[in-house]
């Protein structure tokens, strides 16, 4: 694609999410009527809502973020490594926050972009609308109030996959898999995560599976652009 974007600006990024309560029945009752008619239409007339509540964190209004991921490029002495960090826990508050002060103290110049796949439609808006309701002031780099396309500092491997076709979907999975990234078959998808966290507990479970698809995003991005893939052995936790 020959992507005119330095790798060592882009910040990519992937968020988990699970319905704000664990069970219908501890919903309010306007929230409850408000969901019902948030989902009509993909419910459709035979579903109830309280049997669609699993399906709740979807939406930022009746969902909330446990885990955002992240990651970067480095180059010391002409070896490239990628840095992968999470912010995680019950508090999504404080995860917004720990996300913000990164973006200001790490990403805030013009040239920094983040990157996120199908982020446009889902990671960007998402953690905007959270932050709203949590009353944190949005990062600039969130912000779009007024901005032109082209001035938005977002990247979306699902788009720029596209090639301009908005009706094409294509999951962050089949692209690694006919694209040869290697991609560890992961014993959680998106479907569980509300299970593993609110049953299992087992909040990092659902942060490694998150990471995981963050360095996917990160490897697509140099696949899109002819680059060699990074190695297992130059991906860096911090």
């Amino acid at each position: 694609m020959n992507l005119k974007v330095n790798i060592k600006d882009v910040l990519f990024l992937d968020i988990e999410t699970v319905p704000q309560k664990e069970r219908w029945e501890e919903l309010t009752d306007d929230i409850k009527e408000l969901y019902a008619k948030k989902t009509a239409y993909q419910r459709k007339e035979e579903v109830e809502p309280e049997d669609f509540y699993e399906r709740a964190g979807i939406w930022a209004e009746f969902g909330k973020i446990i885990c955002i991921s992240v990651a970067y490029y480095a180059e010391k002495e002409e070896k490239r490594t990628l840095r992968v960090t999470s912010f995680s826990g019950d508090d999504e508050k404080q995860v917004l926050q720990d996300f913000k002060n990164l973006l200001e103290t790490h990403f805030y110049k013009p040239q920094h972009l983040l990157c996120a796949h199908n982020g446009k439609e889902f990671d960007f808006p998402y953690i905007g609308r959270r932050m709203i309701i949590h009353q944190i002031e949005l990062p600039k780099k969130l912000n779009l109030f007024g901005k032109k396309p082209w001035e938005v500092p977002h990247l979306d491997t699902m788009e720029l996959w596209k090639f301009g076709d908005y009706k094409h979907f294509t999951s962050l999975q089949l692209l690694t898999s006919i694209l040869g990234i290697p991609s560890p078959k992961d014993d959680i998808d998106g479907s569980d995560v509300a299970k593993v966290y609110y049953e299992e507990k087992d909040l990092e479970r659902i942060v490694n599976y998150c990471e995981k698809d963050t360095i996917s995003v990160a490897q697509l991005l140099l696949r899109f652009n002819n680059e060699e893939l990074i190695q297992e052995s130059d991906i860096v936790k911090v």
